[in-house]
């Protein structure tokens, strides 16, 4: 497949405020977008933030500054033993002991070491490659549109799966390795909240490669609006209509 083959309009109708943000995992330096300025220090989910605000694409190299565990998470560095041995969200407040910190590490998916050394950012609308992630940002009301895409076609659950920190590796390498459609709430991360990133009731939503056809396909298709959605008596009103009209159908069987 080549970036020709997909249409990212349909991503217009849902009218967000931020941009959907196109990520791509690079070995070699890529050559179509310019590099974050070296002068530059922020974490990997400030350079994504970043790259919402200004709408420009970029890539952030392992040559970088990255303030955060975003190298360690990217398979850049390792995580050193202080870290591993929970020692850091004990100390924040997050966890009771260094103990339920470890488990953190136990679940989060990493890139393989030296298996990264760019990351691209690029809005949907300006894409020049195919993304490894495709990632939108939006409040719950307009969240729920997107997800519902993402399992319009399929009837697949929802899921979303996180912990109190490294939000980076939860929206950018989870769905990445593993195949899976997440989201999380910024919320309720230490670093996104914190830093004060999104506004309270954001949602970010992830959509690894293998998915984001058919994402595309059924936000193109689907209708963005219920009537059920419009108001409790509409959506008793079109539920119990519905059940009449298939009690009818079914006395033809």
């Amino acid at each position: 497949m080549k970036i020709s083959d997909l249409d990212f309009s349909p991503i217009d109708r849902l009218q967000l405020k931020l941009p959907a943000i196109g990520v791509k995992f690079d070995l070699f330096r890529p050559t179509d977008c310019p590099q974050l300025p070296m002068d530059a220090k922020m974490s990997l989910c400030e350079m994504f933030r970043m790259c919402q605000d200004k709408q420009e694409p970029f890539y952030f190299g392992k040559e970088n500054d990255e303030t955060c565990v975003g190298k360690c998470v990217l398979g850049m560095e390792q995580f050193p033993g202080s870290a591993v041995s929970g020692q850091i969200g004990q100390r924040l407040g997050v966890w009771q002991d260094a103990r339920g910190n470890r488990n953190v590490y136990r679940n989060v998916k990493l890139l393989a070491k030296d298996s990264c050394n760019f990351v691209r950012f690029c809005p949907s609308g300006k894409l020049t490659f195919l993304p490894d992630v495709l990632v939108l940002t939006a409040p719950i009301s307009t969240g729920e549109k997107i997800m519902r895409a993402t399992t319009y076609a399929t009837g697949m659950p929802y899921r979303s799966v996180s912990t109190a920190v490294m939000g980076c590796s939860w929206f950018l390498t989870y769905p990445y390795e593993t195949g899976e459609i997440n989201y999380i709430l910024p919320g309720l991360v230490h670093g996104p909240h914190g830093r004060h990133l999104w506004e309270e009731n954001t949602m970010i939503i992830s959509v690894p490669f293998q998915w984001i056809p058919t994402f595309l396909a059924s936000l193109e298709e689907m209708p963005l609006e219920l009537s059920g959605h419009e108001s409790k008596e509409k959506y008793y009103s079109e539920f119990e209509g519905i059940l009449a009209d298939l009690a009818e159908e079914m006395k033809n069987i």
